[in-house]
């Protein structure tokens, strides 16, 4: 084909259309991902659900695709079958798993029928939410892909902070309604919602499909997907590569003193700093309304001048202020913490708009998948252990007498993790320099 051929992805209009559908996908899964948080106090009263046992519930998000490597899996399976397969698949995934998590809300909560030491309706919401966090992060990594093929030496970064942006709308609604629409209808209502927004989300990838198909044809590429096929080899150029790891550890450690703790916060925000519960939600989810206004400000920012590596640091360095902060015993002012929360809001805005359009730019095409696979697999693990410590050290050590939770033990855990993030971004900055990925140069090619 003649390079100055125009395709799809050339014009601004279609390829911004081809990410406002997949967008709406990642946003339905982001709302049914949060959705249960806010209801902590509600399955607890209702259900007679522990804060252990909705550790365990939270952490199982990330079971499956830690413990049977099923993430990983997924990212072969992209760079293998493509886009179009891999994406529908994690589709049909979340809305199973959503399925299976609603009817173990309404039709087993509140048994006292156990299965392997966990009540029944405990156990069948775990797993359904495991199996929806298999599709959920498969998904993740197959739009991040999709972007960046659809804007390759364009707005990349961009791209993914709209994409970021869209899909924190789902998860600021989830937290701002859930509670509200738990107590006027019943407690299963806001996951219901959630399912038909996957089913949603299903129709839109199809639509989606048939214009990738589309793009591919004007590209010459083989129906069969030779170039996204991968090799055992590939994988090892990954893991081999340092840039790789940093990403990694970056990524699980930033995460995991984000949605964990958004997991948490809206007891966190009743207990300690007297939050009225009708808009406790709301506050804890003010981080994802700070990434919907401006993780696409700042990914467009490093569009044109870069400085990925360094951004990353000093969104670690935002995330420890805050930690630290409420992990002080003396402090209580509702207002210091919603404070807070618009902080944490702006550092979870700065690390993703500069972490992934790094990722595209240490790896070659053909490895996005896997790269992104693995990164991601890694994020799980923390996003499976940390929930899981976090309910345990409050059962164990924080109960107060009087009743609820002291949180300064599990704040202090967070405070030590993203202080880790910050040297992790450190590092990542020196190999920057070291192996000219070109973290600090602009993502656009004039």
């Amino acid at each position: 084909m003649n390079n100055n051929t125009k395709t799809l992805r050339d014009s601004a209009a279609m390829r911004w259309s081809a990410l406002f559908i997949v967008a709406f996908t990642m946003m339905a899964a982001y709302y049914v991902n949060d959705i249960m948080a806010p209801l902590k106090t509600m399955l607890e009263t209702q259900l007679l659900w522990t804060s252990g046992e909705f550790g365990f519930f939270t952490g199982a998000y990330s079971f499956l695709n830690v413990f049977l490597l099923m993430l990983i899996w997924g990212g072969l399976i992209l760079d293998r079958f493509g886009i179009r397969f891999t994406g529908l698949t994690a589709a049909i995934l979340m809305v199973g798993g959503t399925a299976a998590e609603y009817a173990a809300i309404t039709t087993f909560g509140g048994t006292s029928e156990t299965v392997m030491g966990y009540k029944l309706d405990v156990f069948l919401a775990s797993a359904g939410y495991s199996v929806f966090g298999v599709g959920a992060e498969v998904a993740g990594i197959t739009v991040t892909k999709i972007i960046a093929k659809w804007f390759h030496g364009k707005e990349m970064a961009l791209a993914m902070g709209v994409q970021v942006a869209l899909a924190r709308i789902g998860s600021q609604v989830a937290y701002a309604v859930a509670l509200p629409l738990a107590r006027a209808y019943r407690l299963d209502t806001p996951l219901l919602i959630g399912g038909i927004l996957l089913v949603g989300g299903l129709v839109a990838f199809i639509i989606f499909s048939f214009m990738d198909k589309k793009l591919d044809t004007q590209v010459k590429l083989a129906a069969d997907g030779n170039e996204e096929k991968f090799s055992f080899a590939d994988v090892l150029s990954v893991v081999r590569n340092p840039g790789f790891w940093l990403i990694a550890l970056l990524c699980v450690l930033f995460y995991s003193c984000v949605f964990p703790f958004q997991k948490f916060a809206t007891e966190l925000m009743i207990t300690k700093y007297s939050v009225s519960e009708s808009v406790a939600g709301a506050v804890a989810g003010l981080p994802a309304l700070g990434a919907l206004l401006l993780t696409p400000v700042f990914g467009g920012m490093i569009d044109r001048v870069g400085r990925a590596a360094s951004i990353m640091m000093l969104g670690s360095a935002m995330l420890i202020a805050v930690h630290a902060i409420y992990a002080l015993p003396f402090i209580h002012s509702s207002y210091v913490a919603i404070g807070l929360m618009i902080v944490l809001g702006i550092a979870f805005s700065l690390v993703p708009s500069a972490m992934w359009p790094s990722v595209a730019k240490i790896f070659p095409v053909k490895q996005l998948g896997t790269a992104y696979a693995l990164i991601f697999f890694i994020q799980n693990i923390g996003l499976w252990g940390i929930p899981a410590l976090i309910g345990w050290t409050l059962e164990t050590y924080c109960q107060q007498p009087g009743g609820g939770y002291d949180y300064t033990l599990p704040m202090m855990i967070f405070t030590g993790i993203a202080c880790l993030s910050l040297v992790v971004a450190l590092l990542l900055k020196v190999a920057d320099r070291r192996f000219g990925y070109g973290l600090e140069k602009p993502n656009v090619k004039e």
